[in-house]
């Protein structure tokens, strides 16, 4: 049995380019971060949970709402074909999926209000205590796989999380299918990240993502964490 099913649908990414020591404090032991073409990518992700279930389980008033996390890209080192990920901030909605997610999984959740506008090619979603945080795009082809070796395939394709738990290090599995992907129109982010995940990523109020990019997604399966041996 799975932790969680759902779906994780109308993915947005905003990828930024960043120094790796940014990073570096946020690096789970035993892993270390991963890059493409040698680049360190920081990214801002919004997206929808839907048909979301707990233990095969639909927990009432908890089934469809919104996400936005920052993360970037890591990978173990006892296996470095393991693409996966790991999160400064999640954001959602509800205040049960905090109190969830960091004491079983040791993540960094935590509950704003927030909406979001849906009518393809335009999605848009808005967090905060007056919803002044916003991430907007207008897609501008059919989805289609990403190119093997594109920045696209490589923020997409990610099948494991890590998170930091003091000296030791969680590790749980995402099972979902190859996502298709589509180029970005237009978009707009209007976002204090100083104020959403801490003075130190402040310096990405006056950057510019390397990249922007709209995935359909799919459904997902989430699996028991587990300690890093």
């Amino acid at each position: 049995m799975n932790f969680l099913n759902a779906e994780w649908v109308d993915l947005i990414f905003a990828n930024y380019v960043v120094e790796p020591e940014i990073l570096n404090k946020f690096v789970p032991e035993k892993t270390t971060l991963d890059y493409h073409e040698n680049k360190c990518y920081l990214s801002l992700v919004a997206f929808m949970f839907r048909q979301t279930r707990i233990l095969g389980c639909p927990i009432p008033y908890h089934s469809n709402f919104e996400e936005v996390n920052l993360r970037f890209y890591v990978k173990p080192n006892y296996d470095y074909s393991e693409r996966s990920v790991t999160f400064i901030k999640e954001i959602v909605p509800l205040k049960t999926i905090p109190f969830v997610a960091n004491n079983f999984f040791n993540e960094n959740y935590v509950a704003l209000p927030m909406s979001h506008k849906i009518s393809h090619p335009n999605i848009s979603y808005s967090w905060g205590k007056y919803l002044t945080n916003t991430f907007s795009v207008s897609f501008s082809n059919t989805p289609e796989i990403p190119p093997r070796g594109s920045t696209e395939e490589f923020i997409t394709e990610h099948y494991f999380g890590f998170t930091k738990n003091g000296s030791e290090t969680i590790k749980y599995k995402v099972n979902h299918p190859q996502w298709k992907v589509s180029t970005i129109e237009s978009y707009s982010i209007n976002v204090n990240f100083s104020e959403v995940c801490g003075n130190e990523f402040a310096f990405l109020n006056s950057s510019l993502p390397e990249n922007v990019c709209y995935a359909v997604g799919s459904k997902v399966c989430v699996s028991f964490p587990s300690k890093l041996a």
